[in-house]
């Protein structure tokens, strides 16, 4: 079910960057950015691999996706900024979130609230739950979009030259051609195995049911 699930995000991915291009980019960044699940982890190196064919400039590509995320994140932010506190104030305590502590987040990012959103646009899974509590908080909306920004592009910088890298290679480096082609057959082999594991193993439980029926 999940692996199904994960597959149709792919081609909707896929399908979505292959049809739109760059606004395709944008669009999928921003529903990341959005807690929606669609990872950047995917997006970025098939836009890269996309570029690596001259589909795309890697740097338009980059900078698409890092106007995707800025949209997608101020969006969260206004989420905390309009409804968040009266919300947290009246449903944290059942998590422990009391005004004292609501008024520290205040506090914290007031002092740190730069260095913060750059350095979470950096690290896996932390990007899209920084911005409501940025939102919370009321930290100025600059300095949410510049961080936000400059820390988003060298995240999708990242991801999207791996792409970049990968599909390069492929198409310069025939020794990777013939790996992915003995990789793929021995997953083949690997899965025919398997298949033929199963089945006697389904044969002989069957079997021992047959005998204890007629016992």
């Amino acid at each position: 079910m999940l692996d199904a699930i994960v597959a149709k995000i792919a081609v909707f991915i896929a399908a979505t960057i292959s049809s739109f291009g760059y606004p395709g980019i944008v669009f999928l960044m921003m529903l990341e950015s959005f807690c929606l699940p669609v990872p950047s982890e995917v997006v970025l190196p098939f836009a890269g691999y996309l570029a690596s064919t001259g589909r795309f400039h890697l740097l338009f590509a980059v900078t698409a996706a890092a106007i995707g995320c800025n949209i997608g994140s101020t969006a969260l932010y206004y989420l905390g900024a309009t409804g968040g506190r009266k919300a947290a104030e009246k449903w944290g305590q059942a998590i422990f979130l009391t005004r004292a502590r609501l008024d520290r987040v205040d506090r914290y990012f007031e002092r740190y609230g730069a260095a913060t959103i750059f350095l979470a646009r950096l690290l896996p899974m932390i990007p899209v739950i920084v911005s409501f509590p940025a939102g919370i908080a009321r930290m100025r909306m600059w300095k949410f979009q510049l961080y936000t920004f400059a820390g988003c592009w060298l995240w999708c910088f990242a991801l999207a030259w791996l792409g970049f890298a990968f599909g390069r290679a492929w198409q310069t480096s025939p020794w990777l051609k013939t790996a992915m082609h003995d990789f793929n057959l021995a997953m083949l082999a690997v899965l025919a195995i398997a298949v033929v594991w199963m089945a006697w193993k389904w044969r002989r439980s069957a079997r021992q049911s047959s005998n204890t029926d007629l016992d």
